[in-house]
């Protein structure tokens, strides 16, 4: 590890150097930075989300020092990229902790990181918040981390709950489910929580398979779904494998009655784009859908801000699923850091379990496994989508929220087939 730490501090392309520019404006501000360290996977397979969250955190940053900062202090992010390795986690934030000595930590993204990163960050006593990791204190159990993202007490099952539940509405109802999960934490994770959810519902597991995470070609293991005839298809996978699974469904035909799950590849919007009238009749479960920022203090004026960033940086330019929580990130940060007048990581993990958060995510408390109190997960269905058009996912129109009732804006297309008939 410490070869890895050495390695890291010579090499300069491993560093994002983040603040110098909203430091030279913030003439306010007095004494030395507060430094707010992090590992984001800036290049590899998790680039496109972690740079969504790394524009909105860097706009926090600019609107925090257009403020004075904290403290009357100017904010500094020092991020390193993590190059989308799990392994080169606990190196960043031993590193970060031990050698940078920053004063505060956030992330890193999504749960296959965030794990390997917990026991360098337990080590020394520090406090962090993370971005849409699933479980973690499932295992860990600590009650210095927290977690922003907005499945709340339901956990792994989040990324199921609602799906079954819309499965168990329908006339006539399923009664056979096919599972297909990446073999890698997020995805399993996912899976053990739809497993969980069939055996509630007494429904009947036709087929259960994983993939490694290098799969490129998905035609032959979407072959063996087909051959598997299940009435619903429950996908657990990641970004860069969602265009070739619902390409290669497509290509041999596949028809369930309901074909969707965690496919969180399909928060991204230029998957969206990319994919077009293929996504019609999916069904995914989302933590901020597009039909809910108009509903929620900030969010929407928040995202306007972040398209002008994201369309000069050539991110996503909408980042529905990722930009509302980095901000919100720093948003906690910032009332805590303010509120206890402290940047003691005790002290402020406190104040956390106890303070309610209105933020552009929305408003929430904490429950004691550092996860929301309450579930916000929604599950939209893709209608009549488009070719080649953006603009048709900024509203929501085209991904009604179908769960829960009290969410609804629009009704499912059942069975999936009815829905690809606009294809």
């Amino acid at each position: 590890m410490w070869t890895w730490c050495r390695h890291a501090m010579r090499s300069t392309a491993m560093v994002v150097a983040i603040g110098a520019l909203a430091l030279a404006s913030a003439s306010a501000q007095t004494g030395q930075p507060i430094r707010i360290g992090l590992s984001l996977a800036l290049t590899g397979a998790g680039a496109a989300p972690s740079k969504v969250i790394s524009t909105a955190l860097e706009m926090w940053r600019d609107d925090v020092n257009a403020k004075g900062g904290l403290l009357g202090r100017p904010v500094e992010l020092v991020v390193y990229d993590d190059q989308s390795t799990p392994a080169n986690v606990p190196g960043i934030y031993t590193k970060l902790i031990t050698l940078d000595r920053v004063d505060l930590l956030l992330g890193p993204y999504g749960t296959n990181f965030v794990a390997p990163a917990m026991p360098a960050i337990m080590a020394q006593n520090k406090m962090t918040i993370s971005f849409t990791a699933i479980g973690i204190n499932d295992k860990f159990n600590y009650d210095k981390y927290f977690s922003m993202v907005s499945v709340g007490p339901d956990g792994v099952k989040a990324f199921s709950r609602g799906f079954f539940e819309i499965v168990m509405a329908q006339d006539p109802r399923p009664e056979t489910v096919a599972i297909l999960a990446a073999d890698a934490e997020f995805a399993r994770s996912a899976a053990d929580g739809a497993r969980d959810e069939i055996r509630k519902h007494r429904l009947k597991i036709v087929y259960d398979q994983s993939y490694p995470p290098q799969t490129t070609d998905f035609s032959g293991v979407m072959r063996a779904v087909r051959a598997a005839n299940a009435d619903v298809v429950w996908i657990g996978a990641y970004p860069p494998d969602n265009v070739g699974i619902i390409r290669a469904a497509d290509e041999i035909g596949l028809s369930p009655r309901i074909f969707g799950g965690a496919m969180i590849g399909l928060l991204v919007t230029p998957i969206k784009v990319q994919l077009g009238p293929l996504a019609n009749g999916l069904l995914i479960g989302e933590n901020f859908a597009a039909a809910q920022a108009r509903g929620i203090p900030g969010a929407a004026d928040f995202l306007k801000r972040y398209g002008v960033k994201a369309n000069a940086a050539g991110i996503d330019p909408l980042g529905f699923a990722f930009a509302p929580f980095a901000y919100s990130a720093g948003q906690v940060l910032a009332q805590a850091v303010t509120e206890t007048g402290s940047l003691d990581h005790d002290k402020l993990a406190a104040y956390l379990h106890q303070a309610k958060f209105d933020t552009v995510a929305g408003s929430f408390t904490f429950a004691k496994d550092g996860e929301w109190a309450q579930s916000r997960q929604v599950w939209t269905q893709f209608q009549n989508v488009q070719p080649n058009n953006l603009d048709q996912f900024r509203d929501g129109k085209v991904q009604p929220v179908i769960w829960p009732v009290q969410a609804r804006t629009g009704t499912l297309v059942y069975p999936y087939a009815e829905a690809k008939k606009n294809q």
